[in-house]
């Protein structure tokens, strides 16, 4: 009893930890993290020390899966097998929210992963990969001219500056739910 009531303080502590420095509580679960690295909400598996992430890389609610758990179908012919790679994330990756990536996926510098996409496959550098499973839809060169037009400057404002800015230019002032048709 006593050790089952431990070992949930500690999963709680770890959370907190996890919550507070999410960085530095995936580096001594055994990730390999690289500078200026942004984590929200990632779960590294089982196997985390088998998770690279390289420098600015960021991900939300991402999920690495190291070990491949369809093994069980064979649990009776061999017992013993697993299936397991590792997962390596190259520099200047943004992860979108609600990824997952499988075992043994490399994925390459300056790299954007759409949200919700399942990295089966290796993603090669330069690109922007979406869908299930992820697939390479264009360059990053092309995100960047498509969408560079509609950056808007708000990391200096404050949250308060920042929502009068925000409504002010981006909400419609025709809408019927005030008082605009």
């Amino acid at each position: 009893m006593f050790k089952q009531m431990l070992f949930i303080i500690k999963r709680k502590l770890l959370n907190i930890y996890m919550k507070l420095y999410p960085v530095s509580a995936a580096r001594r679960l055994g990730v390999k993290i690289g500078l200026n690295c942004r984590l929200i909400k990632v779960n590294f598996g089982t196997e985390p020390y088998l998770i690279t992430l390289g420098n600015h890389v960021s991900a939300t609610r991402t999920t690495f899966i190291t070990h491949d758990g369809a093994t069980w179908c064979f649990r009776e012919q061999f017992p013993e097998a697993d299936l397991i790679k590792p997962i390596t994330v190259g520099d200047n990756v943004f992860l979108g929210y609600g990824v997952i990536i499988l075992p043994g996926v490399n994925i390459g510098n300056n790299v954007i992963i759409g949200a919700g996409a399942v990295v089966a496959n290796d993603i090669p550098a330069n690109c922007v990969a979406v869908g299930v499973p992820a697939k390479p839809v264009k360059t990053i060169e092309e995100y960047l001219n498509k969408n560079k037009k509609q950056f808007i400057s708000t990391k200096a404002m404050d949250a308060n500056t920042k929502r009068d800015y925000l409504l002010k230019h981006l909400v419609n002032t025709r809408s019927p739910f005030n008082g605009g048709l």
